[in-house]
Formats: C-alpha cells, structure tokens, sequence
C-alpha cells in the first residue's frame, strides 16, 4: 500500500507539472480552463456559418464581409463588460451569474441560427449575440487568471497565461478538421444544433468557481468603490494622452484597420475552386497548427531581435508572399502544374507562419504600453481598439469588394483585389517611427502628467517595440 500511494504521488506531481504546469487542478482551474476550451471548440461552426451566409441566405461576398464586421462590435467594448461586472454584482456575485448568462445567450444564439433565422439582419443579429456571448465569458475568465496571476512565484510566471492558451488552442485544433467533415454530412443547421451545447457547459462549470458573495461591509464600501474607479479613469484618461502611448496605439490600429480580402477569396475557393467543406476543414487544420508553430518560432528564436526589424521585415515578406495568391486566382499554378489543393494548403501554412510572427508581438506591446496603476483596464482598452480596427478591415474590405463588383459567380478583378490588400499592409511602414526603438526593450511608461507646465506635450521614456500584421482569420483578439 505504501508504494502503491508512492507511485500515485508521483503520477499526480507529474500531471501537475507536465499537463497543468505546476498549477494545482483544482475543481475550479478546471473550470476556468473548461471556459477557454469553450472558446477554442466553438470554431466548430466556423465554416458553418460562412457556407450559411452564402448558400443559405444567398448573400455578396461584400454582404458577408460586412457583416463579419458588425459581428466584432461586442470584441470592442469589453472594458465596459469588465466594469459591469466589477461594479453591479448579480445576486451578491460578481462572476458565476456573468458566466451563466454569457453561456445561456450563447446556446439561445445557436439554437435560433438552427432554427427560426431566415433572413440577413436576423442572422447579423443572432451571430452577433454569439460573438457577445464569448466576449464576456472571456472579460470574466480573464479577470480570474489575473487575480489568481498576483499569487504566482517568480518561477511560475506566465504558467497559467500558457495553460489557458493552450488549452483554447487544443479545442481549436480539434475543431478545425471537424467543422469541415461534418459539413459533409449534416447541413449547416444540424451543426448549429450541436454547437448550442458547448456554451450550456460555461454556465454548469461557473458554480465551480470559488467565490464569496459580497458582503454588506463591501455593499457599504460601494461609495469608495466608485472613488477608485473614478480615480482610475484619471489615471486611464492620463495614459492615453501620453505620446508614448497613443502613437504606437495608433499604429497598430492603422495596419490592423487595412482592407481584407478575406470573405471573397472564401467564395472564390468554394465556388470557382469547389473546394468542398472537408478539404477547407482540413486548410483549417493547417493554419491552426501553423499558428501554433509561429508563436513557437517567435518565442524561441525572435522575441529578442528588435521589433522594428521584425514589423519591417514580416511587413515586406507577408506582402510579397500574399502576392503568390495571383498564382491561385489567375489559375497559373495550373500551368506549373501543381495542384490546386496542394498549392492552398502550401500557401495557407507559408502565410500563416508569417502572419502569427508578426502578429505576436502586438500582445507584448500592448501589455508594455500599460503604465502601472491601470494594466488591466488600459490592456483592455487597447485590445478594443485593435478590435474596432479590425471591424474597419472588414467594412473596407466589403467596399472594395463591391466597388470592383466581385460576387458570389464573378471573380475577373479578384486579383485586383489581392494586390490592393497585399500592398495596404505596406502603408504604416513610413510611420514605423510612432514605435518605440529597441534600446530600452523592458521599460514600462510611467504615468506623467498630461501637459506639463509649460504646455508641452512630453515623450515619455522609450520601452519595447513590437509590431502588428494582422492575425490569420482575423479572429477578434483577446
């Protein structure tokens, strides 16, 4: 019995540190990571949703990039989430009663896509409920980790950040393939069905969350509760006017705003292509775990060359390799004799390696521009901003579409399209100057006041540098 309880003690300490990196799995970590599992599964219906809007509902190329666009509005006020939730607790509690509701309007959202929507607004309407639902689940489950972050040692640093990640990313990879297979079997509503149920799983985990109702002495502090938010919406307002933060803020939502030709290069694969839905899950697939394998590349071997390079380098290159989708669109790859499958899952992989490198470090400059005293609530701030430029590359890129009159059956200016979109990314390079220089690549801004006395606007102390190409799929970011 003794080396019997040994060896069982062994096996926990190896799952703890190898499967859940040395966080203890505890009833409620599981159900935070269940949250972010949710998060990544729920690409299951991703390609569901793009052959709905376009079989179903018979919608434009531009139409449905369009309404991509609409659909990121929740992803760009989630500070706002955060606030509701910090300030008006439901029933005493600040957190389970958010994520119930977040997973019930999630699984309601599902279940009228599979059921009762029949025209464009209705699905604009209910998508967009889907994409709130996620936004503030993810505004909760985040402000768990943070709280639970302050606990960690110095060498658990970044543990449960990487857990968390990781453990979205598996539901994606799991996702990926699937959301095309099954769309050879069951129609689009079918899979709208079984996506219904994922976010019914956020609501039964939140009882696991381990929190306290609050209590009367907090009820009473209420009044000083509100002075300190006041207070940090000073110091928020005092950031923002700093130019060390707004220019590089304003970089990156300069490129991430550049027109995307995402949703008519979709109708182009599918209907002059006839790429059926299994092939495209498994395109899907690819790019999912060649993100993954980007942000291994970056990690381990760019994230101490300066950024400046990096952003100017991946810029050039992400330009000139996204012109190799003419071979596609022009058909030439034919005439080389290489397939038309093979060649999209080659450049598909190539891309979206390019695009997660560059992509990776408008995280790391977004939590450096944050001044200590208002991280979290200016890291959100910057993330709705990045966000709401993302919805602009959406609408841009559906008026470009409609402008060069691509539809759903004709795809002569395509190309044009193409280069129009590869060449925008290359726009903010002459303003590369708004970031920050590599010499001083750990500093963090402190807070300053906004004028000084004799009027002028000053420049805080240089920090880190990063760039910003805009992620494959553009997926809202977190």
């Amino acid at each position: 019995m003794l080396v019997s309880s040994s060896g069982l003690s062994k096996i926990k300490d190896s799952v703890r540190e190898k499967i859940f990196f040395g966080n203890e799995p505890t009833a409620e970590l599981l159900a935070i990571l269940s949250v972010y599992f949710v998060q990544g599964i729920l690409g299951l219906a991703r390609l569901a949703v793009s052959f709905f809007l376009k079989d179903e509902l018979l919608l434009s190329p531009a139409q449905v990039s369009a309404l991509f666009g609409i659909v990121v509005l929740p992803w760009t006020i989630k500070p706002l989430f955060g606030f509701l939730s910090d300030g008006l607790p439901i029933f005493g509690y600040r957190r389970r009663p958010y994520l119930v509701l977040s997973g019930i309007l999630g699984a309601i959202s599902w279940v009228s896509l599979a059921t009762i929507v029949h025209t464009p607004i209705a699905a604009t309407i209910a998508i967009a409920f889907t994409s709130l639902s996620v936004a503030v689940s993810d505004v909760i489950v985040d402000s768990l980790v943070v709280e639970r972050v302050r606990a960690e040692s110095q060498a658990q640093a970044g543990s449960l950040q990487s857990l968390c990640w990781g453990t979205s990313a598996v539901g994606g990879l799991i996702t990926a393939y699937f959301s095309g297979m099954l769309l050879e079997h069951f129609t689009t509503r079918t899979i709208f069905w079984i996506t219904a149920s994922f976010p019914l799983l956020v609501s039964a985990v939140a009882w696991l969350i381990a929190e306290s109702p609050v209590s009367k002495d907090a009820r009473e502090d209420d009044h000083s509760n509100l002075l300190s938010i006041r207070h940090q919406l000073q110091q928020l307002r005092v950031a923002v006017t700093q130019k060390a933060i707004w220019l590089p803020a304003a970089f990156l939502c300069f490129w991430q705003a550049t027109p995307t030709a995402e949703s008519a290069f979709f109708f182009f694969t599918t209907n002059e292509l006839h790429f059926e839905p299994e092939f495209l899950g498994r395109v899907r697939l690819v790019t999912s775990t060649a993100s993954v394998v980007g942000v291994w590349i970056f990690q381990r071997f760019l994230k101490t060359v300066p950024f400046r390079v990096i952003f100017a380098w991946s810029a050039v290159l992400s330009a000139v390799l996204g012109m190799t989708m003419l071979l596609l669109v022009t058909h030439t790859n034919r005439t080389l004799g290489i397939d038309d499958r093979w060649f999209s899952l080659s450049d598909s992989l190539i891309l979206t390696v390019m695009g997660q490198i560059a992509y990776m470090p408008v995280l790391v400059l977004s939590a450096r521009l944050c001044p200590k005293g208002v991280e979290a609530t200016l890291f959100a701030l910057l993330m709705s901003a990045t966000n709401l430029a993302g919805l602009l590359s959406h609408e841009l890129g559906a008026g470009l579409t409609y402008l060069l009159g691509i539809t759903e059956n004709n795809f002569n200016a395509l190309w044009l399209l193409v280069i129009i979109t590869n060449l925008s990314t290359l726009l903010p390079l002459p303003f590369i100057n708004w970031l920050p220089p590599s010499d001083s690549q750990t500093e963090t801004p402190p807070l300053q006041p906004a004028v000084t006395k004799s009027g002028e606007q000053p420049f805080l102390p240089e920090f880190m540098s990063e760039l910003v190409v805009r992620q494959p799929e553009s997926e809202p970011v977190d």
